[in-house]
């Protein structure tokens, strides 16, 4: 049966899967629809549609996960059903966390200005880079997944009381085997954080060298180009910020998961872990001027349909 702290962790987890469902069925039916419009999508455009279309996968992969947890969570140390929900969720974030990072990599080389050779090659083939990208996150999902079924298949072992004696026999050799896969797993996390950092530095870099350069021409130290640096040093800043909060939290979670099985805390460390996915999304909204538009346009038409008086009945 479920207790008070469970129907308030499903009730939180909900909001956040409302929060996030929102925000991207609309990134994704406003890209669309612009799309079929101008029969043109653009590579931005493209990204964005397909980061909302993934991260609604995870919205629902973590909506059943949350009411496994709160609800059932007994079951989630089974082979049937824990192993394909970790699986799933795995890839889903890791495709999620992948499309992000390619789009801060494209709006660091649409908006930044470098007179060096190597940036403008890489800028002229920005489009061919993000493809590359996207297949090097392929095969790092691959091998993910292989090294994340070796530590599921090693963790719910452990979790199983009949396997409790041989755990405790072979338990230094247990947790080197876990220590290393865990590693691996984290390292792999490493990457698409690295490249995101890497461009918000060269943003940021890129910005004060645009800035010296106006006020060296005296024309002052705002202009379009400034406003782009600046709003997508904020998007990237953003990311990165939830991708922290995201990071940490799945390490704690599995820590708690792993060593104190069926502890409360847990759930608050999943609340923290499923913020990412949910204000991303509000975020990139608010970065991207036709998504910023359009909202407005949104909220203002329903803000006038909810002022109009009903007709008086006859």
């Amino acid at each position: 049966m479920a207790t008070e702290l469970d129907k308030i962790f499903l009730i939180l987890e909900i909001a956040e899967f409302i929060i996030g469902m929102l925000g991207n069925v609309f990134i994704g039916l406003v890209n669309c629809s612009e799309g079929i419009k101008n029969q043109k999508v653009f590579s931005a455009d493209f990204i964005l549609t397909c980061l909302a279309i993934s991260t609604i996968g995870q919205l629902f992969v973590i909506l059943f996960d949350s009411f496994l947890v709160g609800l059932a969570s007994h079951l989630y140390t089974t082979y049937r059903l824990g192993k394909p929900v970790i699986m799933l969720w795995h890839m889903t974030n890791h495709l999620t966390t992948w499309l992000a990072t390619c789009l801060s990599i494209f709006y660091f080389f649409k908006i930044a200005h470098f007179p060096h050779s190597l940036f403008l090659w890489l800028r002229w083939r920005m489009n061919g880079m993000i493809i590359m990208l996207l297949i090097l996150s392929l095969f790092l999902l691959i091998f993910n997944s292989l090294v994340l079924e070796i530590f599921i298949d090693i963790s719910l072992n452990i979790i199983d009381k009949s396997n409790l004696t041989l755990y405790l026999d072979e338990s230094k050799t247990v947790y080197d085997k876990l220590s290393i896969l865990k590693t691996l797993l984290s390292l792999t996390s490493f990457i698409p954080f690295s490249l995101s950092l890497t461009s918000l530095l060269f943003l940021f870099l890129s910005l004060v060298r645009h800035t010296r350069n106006l006020k060296l021409s005296s024309l002052g130290s705002r202009d379009s180009s400034t406003e782009a640096h600046r709003r997508a040093m904020k998007m990237v800043m953003s990311f990165l910020f939830l991708f922290i909060v995201h990071f940490f939290s799945l390490q704690v979670a599995n820590w708690i998961f792993f060593m104190l099985w069926n502890n409360k805390y847990i759930k608050f460390a999943m609340l923290a872990l499923n913020a990412f996915p949910s204000c991303h999304s509000f975020i990139l909204i608010l970065g991207n001027s036709k998504l910023r538009q359009t909202a407005v346009r949104l909220l203002w038409h329903l803000r006038n349909y909810t002022k109009t008086p009903n007709p008086l009945p006859l």
